[in-house]
């Protein structure tokens, strides 16, 4: 099983919001086989609470304009790692620092690695 194309469409309009916003080190995994509630995580970091609040309301906003509803959101008060589920693909903006400490990609290496329609910082 991989993504389906609805979620790779979803992908890419979140990362084009992460590298409109500058986030760094935009990468979308394919976690379909391995989780069953969701087909992608997309990652973004950014350098600080400002940038990645910034990042998370950026992909927000482009998903509800293109019409898919943030379901849940976590972390929004800290700006450290701010997780935003739209169901099909879960976006993690977290702090540069962070996301070094926690190592989602090292946790996900199994998982496939999704070419994004976007210049990736």
């Amino acid at each position: 099983m991989t993504a389906t194309s609805n979620a790779i469409k979803q992908a890419n309009i979140a990362g084009l919001a992460a590298s409109d916003k500058i986030a760094e080190n935009i990468v979308a995994l394919d976690v379909s086989e391995l989780m069953p509630l969701t087909d992608i995580f997309l990652l973004a970091s950014g350098r600080n609470e400002r940038q990645v609040s910034s990042i998370a309301d950026e992909i927000e906003d482009k998903m509800l304009e293109a019409g898919f509803k943030t379901l849940r959101r976590e972390g929004k008060e800290l700006g450290r790692w701010i997780l935003i589920d739209f169901g099909d693909i879960v976006c993690h903006v977290m702090h540069e620092e962070d996301r070094m400490y926690y190592s989602l990609e090292r946790l996900w290496k199994d998982s496939p690695v999704i070419k994004l329609d976007v210049s990736v910082n």
